[in-house]
């Protein structure tokens, strides 16, 4: 599909920094095999509308018989949502699920009132080198659907509506934007889209939407003299009209947002809740372990180990 929304010439693209309400650095953590580099929450920021985790994963680049590997554990509470740009893993969760995400596509978990997924590579994968570089992000759910059941929703990279023109290509991954929707279903109103600009090429963030930010995965982005870099998230400031433009070596960015949602949330560990108590709830359901019976179910394709309560 061919870029339809022209780049309107009163986007103050040459004053953007003054649009700029919070520049987040993300905070660089080890996870052992990989780093990950985290931008949400923030010390000044907890959510960007609805999005409430972003966690940049990679680049990595694996040896033979080495990958992730992480066990089944819960959630509760968010939406997440897997988007790579390399490599694949092997998503299996207490639905049934058995599915690898791979990259373009769309990958949407819904905890609800409770969940458990793991995120492996293994097979085929392990039998040779190969390199993971993608994002992460939770979706805070509003309080109405904070006890729904899961669900999961996978879409194919060419299931998605994709922008093209005047220097810049955009996939949408979720949500509304510049006049067109993405295919999954979302808790709230938002959007999340991946842009690729050539050097000097400008966009138009979507002036429909309360909270907008973008996060640069690769090159630069500027604005009045400054230069934005490689792994730096910029929120901007609700009704502007603006638009971002590109540096001498071009970008990549995944430009989120949406409605702010009803409140503030409790974090902790893999949990997210409106309140203190349903974060407590969640913490005795998973200790219990009562797989049969209880709140949460192992996936029945990865059921032999677990995380346990930190």
């Amino acid at each position: 599909m061919s870029w339809s929304p022209a780049l309107d010439p009163t986007c103050p693209t040459g004053d953007a920094v003054d649009a700029i309400e919070t520049l987040i650095i993300p905070r660089a953590r080890d996870l052992g095999d990989f780093e990950v580099r985290r931008a949400l929450p923030a010390p000044k920021r907890q959510m960007v509308g609805p999005f409430i985790f972003f966690d940049q994963m990679g680049p990595a680049e694996f040896v033979t018989g080495q990958g992730i590997d992480i066990r089944p554990h819960p959630h509760i509470g968010l939406a997440t949502v897997t988007y790579l740009y390399k490599g694949k893993f092997h998503h299996r969760d207490s639905l049934g699920t058995d599915q690898w995400i791979e990259p373009g596509a769309v990958n949407l978990m819904t905890a609800g009132h409770g969940v458990t997924h793991s995120e492996r590579v293994d097979g085929d994968m392990l039998k040779k080198p190969y390199d993971l570089f993608g994002i992460q992000t939770w979706i805070a759910l509003p309080k109405d659907q904070e006890d729904a059941p899961a669900d999961f929703v996978h879409v194919p990279k060419a299931d998605l509506p994709f922008l093209e023109g005047e220097g810049k290509e955009v996939r949408l991954i979720l949500g509304h934007a510049w006049g067109e929707r993405a295919p999954a279903t979302t808790p709230s109103e938002m959007f999340y889209a991946d842009a690729s600009l050539q050097p000097g090429a400008a966009i138009p963030l979507p002036d429909d939407h309360e909270d907008r930010g973008a996060y640069i995965v690769d090159g630069t982005l500027e604005g009045s003299g400054i230069t934005y870099e490689q792994g730096q998230m910029m929120v901007f400031r609700p009704g502007d009209r603006m638009s971002l433009r590109a540096g001498p070596r071009g970008a990549r960015v995944l430009l989120l947002g949406g409605a702010t949602l009803d409140g503030p949330r409790h974090i902790w560990w893999n949990f997210v809740a409106s309140s203190r108590e349903r974060i407590d709830a969640a913490k005795e359901a998973w200790r219990a372990g009562d797989w049969a019976h209880g709140r949460f179910r192992l996936p029945p394709t990865d059921d032999k180990e677990f995380i346990p309560l930190p």
